[in-house]
């Protein structure tokens, strides 16, 4: 059983989703000890495609951070939520504290923060929409930094980085990397591609050089299947609404997407009409959307990556995913700065643990 051992680090998986980000952190040595999501759709997604010898727990806020064991890096996707400012003013009339356990109360945030206050891990990764920073006139932002810096005491370092030098999607999304001890960690290490892909190389074929990739694809050239292709009366529907707004003056409408182009943002409404990515299939033919499997590769999970579940279930967990290689590559800027501070660790029982793990 000595395998086991070689793992280099430990660390928890919050707001998991279908297991992006535990997947760049399995990457350079990481070994998950705890999961949590509360979804029971993308819980099944994460279990096929995750050995774990630990049941998925699901909502956060239920769990004690007793229950949840010691960890080198917390790891979170976590929902954009604004924080209620009333409860402070209160707490100040009435002379209490009001640390995060006040200014954050009610929010997801705030389960973060209390498990980094309990189980002080060494490091942290917090993904979230780039929109953070401007959420609630910059307020929201203001208290998550203030509780993870202040209150807490971490080093923190914020990006926001865009997907598309990994995969052909512009996504920008904002990682929040965090150390309790100031170990030099620095944005410059990060390596990002010069040129990311382009559409085309992660649409099916259709010319007999990939094999069926049932149920997405048919035939023996491996032909999109029909099913993907808009109906007449959804596609005569966004070409209206999209009319209707340019007259407006409005951007908005459908992306119809160049296959040597990227594509646009793909969200979790995909599944209502595809209206964001839609592929070209030639003057006579109306588009499609993109099969399950080109949202999993549009989002850098290789094909190895199981889908059990209906389209529509599909469609919304990797709109809701992160960009994988992106994950990765904070990972491994990430990684001197983990292995230096587990090493560092004098703590006799973090030795026995991993020796034991």
């Amino acid at each position: 059983m000595g395998m086991v051992s070689l793992s280099t680090f430990t660390f928890i998986d919050l707001f998991a989703g279908i297991g992006g980000i535990r997947l760049g952190f399995e990457s350079i040595g990481g070994s998950c000890v705890f999961t949590s999501e509360w979804n029971e759709w993308a819980k099944k997604t994460y279990q096929a495609n995750f050995e774990s010898n630990h049941e998925i727990a699901g909502d956060i806020s239920q769990v004690a951070t007793s229950d949840i064991p010691d960890h080198d890096v917390l790891l979170a996707g976590f929902p954009c939520q604004p924080f209620s400012i009333a409860g402070v003013s209160k707490k100040n009339s009435l002379g209490k504290a009001h640390g995060f356990k006040c200014s954050t109360q009610g929010t997801l945030f705030f389960d973060i923060a209390r498990i980094i206050s309990d189980k002080q891990p060494k490091a942290f990764l917090l993904e979230n929409v780039r929109n953070l920073v401007s959420h609630d006139k910059g307020n929201t932002f203001k208290v998550i930094l203030n509780t993870l810096e202040n209150e807490l005491g971490y080093t923190v370092h914020w990006k926001i980085i865009d997907g598309q030098s990994w995969v052909p999607q512009h996504r920008k999304r904002i990682m929040i990397v965090g150390f309790r001890e100031d170990s030099g960690f620095d944005w410059s290490k990060l390596e990002i591609p010069r040129r990311g892909p382009a559409l085309s190389d992660i649409l099916h074929p259709e010319d007999g050089t990939e094999g069926p990739i049932d149920p997405y694809t048919e035939g023996d050239i491996g032909t999109v299947s029909s099913k993907y292709t808009l109906s007449d009366k959804l596609w005569q529907y966004l070409q209206n609404h999209a009319a209707k707004h340019r007259a407006k003056g409005n951007g908005f409408g459908f992306g119809l997407a160049e296959s040597s182009g990227i594509s646009r943002t793909l969200s979790a409404r995909y599944y209502k009409d595809g209206s964001e990515i839609l592929i070209a299939q030639g003057a006579d033919k109306n588009p499609r959307r993109l099969t399950p499997r080109e949202c999993a590769r549009l989002m850098g999970f290789d094909d190895s990556f199981e889908i059990v579940v209906s389209d529509t279930q599909a469609y919304k967990q990797f709109g809701n995913s992160v960009v994988v290689p992106a994950i990765k590559a904070v990972a491994d800027a990430m990684k001197p700065h983990i292995i230096h501070s587990v090493e560092n660790s004098t703590k006799a029982e973090c030795v026995e643990q991993r020796a034991v793990a």
